[in-house]
């Protein structure tokens, strides 16, 4: 996203997989919508939680080398960077703002989980992301489960211009119901946040549920006709896509 001069890459994935080895774990099934090499200028970088599809080290690091941007992300995580050798890194709990120029980055609750390994399940913290300019504002949901905190979000720190939610993994809903919103449930979640335009996230890049690939676009699209939202408020992108906001 580009808002007020400042550049901002929400959970940056550019390897192959998303998996702790590179021969093996879910493959890309997309390449990446832009390539690295013509990223304009990085300023912001914010992480939602630490789950390999949304936290990529070489990814990071490679940013940290070419751009020097600074990192956002939930409380714990600064090790990790530190680490991966990158110290430009700003932590933060719930509802704790940092800025850069006139944009300001706040953390918020989302319903979701974290683990890299089977010995650190819930160590470091998942956040959403609301960022806020001097006109414009837009709520990145990261990985999360519906539930009626979102309405407290949309109170607080809405209504937001863009809504970025995701809308796959879903499937079984045994396991997922609880840390990753159906279609429908996006489109709650949306509205409770006082969202004005949605854009669909977390689709059709790794696959990593059994809902089949190119069902979630097609059910939100039926359930946003439902609805009543016209397809200018509901943005499903082809990947690359570019829009003004």
């Amino acid at each position: 996203m580009q808002l007020d001069g400042v550049n901002v890459l929400t959970d940056p994935q550019f390897s192959e997989r998303a998996s702790p080895v590179r021969f093996a774990g879910p493959r890309r099934l997309n390449p990446p919508g832009l390539a690295f090499e013509d990223l304009p200028p990085i300023h912001a970088v914010v992480i939602s939680h630490d789950h390999y599809d949304h936290l990529d080290r070489p990814t990071v690091q490679r940013l940290a080398a070419a751009h020097r941007p600074r990192f956002f992300v939930p409380l714990r995580f600064k090790a990790w960077f530190r680490a991966a050798g990158i110290t430009d890194v700003e932590e933060l709990d719930w509802w704790e703002s940092r800025t850069i120029g006139s944009v300001t980055f706040t953390a918020t609750p989302v319903q979701h989980w974290s683990a890299r390994s089977p010995f650190d399940t819930n160590r470091r913290l998942w956040a959403g992301w609301a960022i806020a300019g001097r006109e414009r504002r837009l709520f990145f949901a990261g990985d999360t489960g519906y539930y009626d905190g979102f309405r407290r979000i949309g109170e607080r720190l809405g209504p937001f211009d863009l809504t970025l939610v995701s809308i796959a993994a879903y499937e079984p809903p045994s396991v997922m119901a609880h840390t990753h919103t159906t279609p429908e449930e996006s489109l709650r979640l949306f509205r409770d946040v006082g969202g004005r335009t949605f854009v669909a996230i977390h689709w059709g890049t790794f696959d990593l549920s059994e809902e089949p690939i190119d069902e979630p676009p097609r059910r939100l699209a039926a359930a946003a006709r439902a609805q009543g939202l016209p397809d200018a408020r509901v943005w499903i992108l082809a990947h690359g896509e570019t829009r003004a906001w």
